[in-house]
């Protein structure tokens, strides 16, 4: 019996609110606290995990530098994913940086700039 969606994508989302938490609680880089995670997606078999994130951060530069900062503490973030949630294969965390919330703030902006030239 097939239900409401599959279990890689259950997993997906338990992993994705078991990092935000981790991130906003047991980190210790501040650089972490800006960070949303936006989406996951695992593999079937569970061996790699993709974890997209956005920041409230406008600068290029400072988000390269957390994303590199995210992928390198990716090691010590699965050993603790490890312990919170129970999985016999916990995946591979790899961090990526999502434009679309970033995209979206541009275009509403563009959108509310031409509503106020056209009310002039």
């Amino acid at each position: 019996m097939k239900r409401g969606y599959e279990r890689a994508q259950r997993v997906a989302d338990l992993i994705r609110k078991t990092l935000a938490q981790m991130l906003l609680q047991d980190m210790s880089d501040d650089r972490f606290r800006f960070v949303t995670i936006t989406s996951a997606t695992v593999t079937k078999d569970f061996a790699h995990a993709k974890i997209f994130v956005s920041m409230l951060i406008d600068d290029e530069q400072k988000i390269k530098e957390t994303v590199l900062a995210l992928n390198r503490a990716s090691k010590s973030l699965r050993y603790n994913l490890a312990h919170a949630i129970k999985l016999r294969v916990v995946p591979e965390l790899k961090f990526v940086y999502d434009e679309s919330t970033a995209h979206g703030f541009r275009i509403s902006g563009l959108i509310d700039s031409a509503m106020k030239k056209s009310e002039k």
